[in-house]
């Protein structure tokens, strides 16, 4: 036996241990991949994905997509060399340095949190919009967003419960809240009350000391007093606030005679103010392939997304400028009518 062939044979098991490293080691980057579209106008588990109460509610054969992305999940999950590169070639999807779409100690647990709490303000926010759209009064109000487990408010307080008193005293803003959980002796009861699903209740809440001060185990935002129940029943694994803009659309025709699409497919993406503007989203791209293949006719694209939007593989599918939920409505109803019309473009100026 050759010296070249020894050295060639310890050599190769050495190689392929290398590759075999290189291909399951973690790498410092998050990817992108077209995710599912799901009709909000339809039905998952034999109801209805938009649920309302004290309104007439109207459904048609049209669809109104939500599309999604599939990103590779924070840390500890791994990212491999193998992955990168099929992501890298591939014209659909994506890949993006770690530090550009995760904060360093962020965690799977903490990443799901913060999508649901923004599932529930864009929801919320969707809802506003669309009754503002059909000319109801909607009022502001401060309303729980999260409940941490096994906090003191767990079991008692929950997701969308408004808060209207606390200790007695109507509640106006966050602070009055804040500083009354405070100003709780410790070991000391608080009386809140709430009003869900239409009704007051009130519960008692015993805060605990938590970094340093008092806490229950919440998180506060900005909700609304809406004149009838609306709610949208989607899978808890997808958060996020891009799907304002079609909760919106979905919420309005739900709430109008005929159909809003013309009983076609309409997809789009894009987050939703309580103005009714539409805001930026990750993974553009992804979600126009996504959509396409779902057999979408129109997408409704945000303003500072156009640019990204044009560099994706549409296919026969119409791109959309959407700057705010009154002009995607419009531009809906235009095309149903003449798929030719005259609609805003990315590549207007």
């Amino acid at each position: 036996m050759t010296q070249r062939i020894v050295a060639g044979l310890i050599a190769a098991p050495l190689l392929v241990a290398l590759w075999w490293k290189a291909g399951t080691e973690g790498l410092p980057y998050v990817t992108y991949e077209p995710g599912l579209t799901l009709d909000v106008l339809a039905e998952t588990h034999g109801s209805e994905i938009i649920q309302v109460t004290g309104h007439k509610t109207y459904r048609d054969n049209g669809e109104l997509r939500m599309t999604t992305v599939y990103v590779s999940q924070p840390r500890p999950s791994k990212v491999t060399l193998f992955t990168l590169m099929h992501d890298w070639i591939s014209k659909e999807d994506a890949v993006y340095p770690y530090d550009a779409v995760y904060q360093q100690n962020e965690t799977p647990e903490q990443n799901q949190q913060e999508g649901a709490v923004d599932m529930v303000s864009s929801q919320d926010n969707a809802t506003a919009v669309a009754l503002h759209e059909l000319g109801y009064d909607v009022k502001p109000a401060l309303e729980v967003l999260s409940v941490t487990k096994g906090a003191p408010a767990d079991g008692k307080l929950k997701v969308r419960d408004i808060i209207e008193k606390v200790g007695g005293v109507t509640v106006r803003q966050s602070d009055d809240l804040t500083n009354a959980i405070g100003n709780t002796p410790p070991g000391s009861s608080l009386p809140l009350t709430v009003r869900r699903d239409g009704k007051s209740v009130t519960v008692q809440v015993t805060p605990v000391e938590t970094d340093g001060s008092p806490k229950i185990g919440i998180q506060i935002g900005i909700g609304y007093v809406f004149p009838f129940q609306v709610s949208v029943k989607i899978d808890p694994n997808i958060g996020g606030p891009s799907a304002g803009l079609m909760f919106s659309l979905g919420i309005y025709d739900t709430l109008t005679p005929g159909s809003l699409t013309g009983g076609a497919i309409v997809a789009g993406t894009g987050t939703i103010d309580a103005k009714g503007h539409v805001g930026p989203i990750g993974g553009i791209q992804q979600k126009i392939v996504g959509a396409r293949d779902a057999g979408a006719q129109l997408f409704m694209v945000p303003p500072d997304n156009c640019s990204d939007a044009l560099q994706a593989p549409n296919g026969d599918m119409r791109l959309v400028k959407a700057t705010t939920m009154h002009d995607a409505v419009a531009s809906i109803e235009a095309w149903a009518k003449d798929h030719d019309a005259d609609l805003p473009s990315c590549t207007d100026k």
